[in-house]
């Protein structure tokens, strides 16, 4: 699966837990917190979320993703 298609599910999955997140002008440099507004309980349900839809699990420890594209390499690279 490719970076662009995982940007395209993580879009769907926000769409679900954050309906009224405008991810029209997001991209890879887009920064979770201070420009999409994603606090912390977010995060934790964003993560689960994305676990779900991949099928895939974030190693325990990783570090938080700052950026939509930070959350999309941790993607590809658990599908690896």
């Amino acid at each position: 699966m490719t970076r662009e298609e995982v940007f395209e599910g993580l879009k769907e999955v926000l769409a679900v837990i954050r309906p009224n997140t405008d991810m029209s002008n997001a991209g890879f440099e887009t920064e979770l917190v201070r420009e999409l507004g994603v606090d912390s309980l977010t995060m934790m349900i964003l993560s689960l979320a994305v676990e779900e839809k991949f099928q895939i699990r974030f190693p325990h420890g990783a570090p938080a993703p700052v950026t939509v594209g930070d959350v999309c390499d941790a993607v590809v690279k658990e599908l690896a």
